[in-house]
């Protein structure tokens, strides 16, 4: 009898757990196939095949040049007023041959952008001009670079994607990811009505900058302050040569002048955490007059003290790296500083994520059907390996560039710093050669470690004159560590493959492929 009712028992509890593993699994495959069949109707219906989150300089241009393939894109932004930024107010020689191969190179008209040819390089009271190459054979795009308001660039970019029929521009602030079985299927977001709504699609683009919510959610990147760039705007004034952007060698970093607009001048300088004067109480602009003011040369110092004297809004910003890792989830890709941040003392982030738009849309292109996970996932996986030439010349460069521009005591960093000017300032092959790196002109890494060591031993050439006395010689190896302590770790982060020709190759043929659009 006990047996039995046991029997019973155990049978009865079988039969309880069969049933509810059906229910559990059908009813997941209902979600899923509800989903499934959600995305697909919302195409159906006039749905996106894209939706991108942020309408920066990179979302804007992503949905223009998506829609020009001919896929309707939803793009969700969080505040369509004009950006009031400090960076991003560079366009080098590079990123306007991108943008030219876009369709957008009309976005820099209009908006009073300045023509710049170089750099002018002020340290310890010398001054040299180092300019882009005029007749680099291997570019084929006007060699300048132009300076503007952010903003009103950004502005000019939206206007265009929108303009097109199958760009819808949205305000709304996205709250989360839409994800089923690791597959991003879309997004939750707020409008302007406050009702809160979900897009979906079979793609998801997140481009919402280095404040980026949804980061954390895809990857497990983190970004690392490195210092902070405190920056103000003197108006209603033009630099003596408005052409030139004005790099001060000063303490304790650099400190830039350059023209934004026909009557602003962007005031721009280096300072490290622990070591910043309050900007509420005016210690900052008591800092900025008689510690930075005096080091600048005479010809600029009357426009760097302007704004300070006119009460100019001095902002601090920090500038954070942070290595480019591709996220294990399907059905979305993150691009710009949400994706990828280096040091801005190059100011190429721009020519960085236009470079990766150029080669997500062209790989994109022949997938008639974003909706297949797989083969977008695919895809994606050989963006991250062809975008390594540009995007690892820049991040190496970049934070080598901010590293031998801080001052010191050290007479081996020291001894870099001015290795560096004097490479610069050369002129010939030296400077044409660090100029095309610093414009985007030559992408190649190879040649970004060539000219590193070039600097490297022409700095330890300098150390060891007249004679190479013993404490020369430790010096000189102790900048040559310095020098390999900026490349290797980078060589790590990026891959020693980023030096392969096949590499190299690779992303010629996805660059000089692409036309305009």
């Amino acid at each position: 009898m006990d047996m039995t009712f046991t029997h019973v028992c155990l049978w009865t509890l079988c039969a309880f757990v069969l049933t509810w593993t059906v229910f559990h699994v059908t009813n997941r495959r209902k979600k899923t196939t509800k989903m499934a069949d959600a995305v697909a109707e919302e195409i159906r219906d006039g749905g996106s095949d894209v939706i991108i989150v942020g309408a920066g300089v990179g979302g804007s241009a992503l949905a223009y040049a998506l829609a020009k393939d001919g896929r309707r894109v939803h793009v969700i932004e969080r505040d369509m007023r004009e950006p009031q930024r400090m960076m991003g107010e560079l366009m080098q020689p590079g990123g306007r041959l991108l943008l030219s191969k876009l369709g957008l190179q009309d976005c820099l008209e209009g908006i009073d952008a300045q023509i710049s040819t170089g750099l002018a390089l002020y340290k310890d009271g010398n001054e040299a001009v180092a300019s882009y190459p005029v007749e680099d054979k291997n570019f084929p795009y006007e060699p300048s670079a132009r300076t503007f308001h952010n903003g009103r660039f950004v502005q000019r970019l939206r206007q265009k994607a929108s303009s097109l029929p199958n760009v819808r521009l949205e305000e709304g602030t996205v709250k989360s990811l839409v994800e089923e079985k690791g597959v991003i299927k879309g997004v939750t977001y707020k409008n302007t009505a406050g009702e809160e709504t979900t897009a979906l699609a079979p793609l998801t683009v997140v481009c919402d900058g280095c404040y980026s919510n949804l980061r954390r959610s895809i990857n497990d990147n983190n970004a690392e302050v490195l210092s902070y760039q405190v920056g103000y705007i003197s108006k209603n004034c033009q630099l003596e040569d408005p052409e030139n952007l004005n790099l001060i060698m000063s303490k304790p970093s650099f400190t830039m002048l350059y023209q934004i607009s026909s009557t602003d001048v962007r005031c721009v300088l280096e300072l490290f955490p622990g070591n910043i004067p309050s900007i509420s109480n005016g210690e900052m602009a008591t800092f900025l007059k008689n510690t930075i003011a005096p080091q600048v040369p005479l010809k600029l110092r009357k426009i760097f003290l302007k704004g300070i004297d006119e009460g100019a809004h001095i902002k601090a910003m920090p500038t954070k790296r942070m290595e480019a890792n591709l996220s294990e989830k399907k059905g979305v890709i993150v691009l710009g500083d949400a994706f990828n941040m280096r040091h801005p003392a190059i100011a190429s982030g721009m020519m960085v994520l236009l470079s990766d738009i150029l080669i997500l849309c062209g790989l994109l292109q022949p997938l008639r059907n974003l909706g297949d996970a797989n083969k977008v996932s695919e895809v994606i996986k050989a963006f991250y390996v062809i975008r390594k030439p540009m995007s690892a010349t820049v991040n190496t460069l970049g934070d080598a560039f901010s590293q031998v521009l801080i001052a010191s005591t050290d007479e081996a960093k020291e001894a870099m710093r001015q290795g560096c000017y004097d490479y610069l300032s050369s002129g010939g092959f030296r400077t044409s050669g660090m100029m095309a790196l610093l414009g985007g002109m030559n992408p190649r890494p190879i040649s970004l470690i060539y000219h590193l060591c070039a600097i490297t031993l022409s700095s330890i050439g300098q150390l060891l004159s007249p004679f190479p006395s013993p404490l020369r010689v430790w010096h000189s190896l102790r900048l040559f560590g310095l020098s390999m302590q900026m490349l290797v770790p980078h060589l790590k982060a990026e891959g020693i493959q980023m030096l392969s020709p096949a590499y190299a190759a690779a992303y010629r043929k996805s660059y000089m492929a692409a036309t305009a659009f």
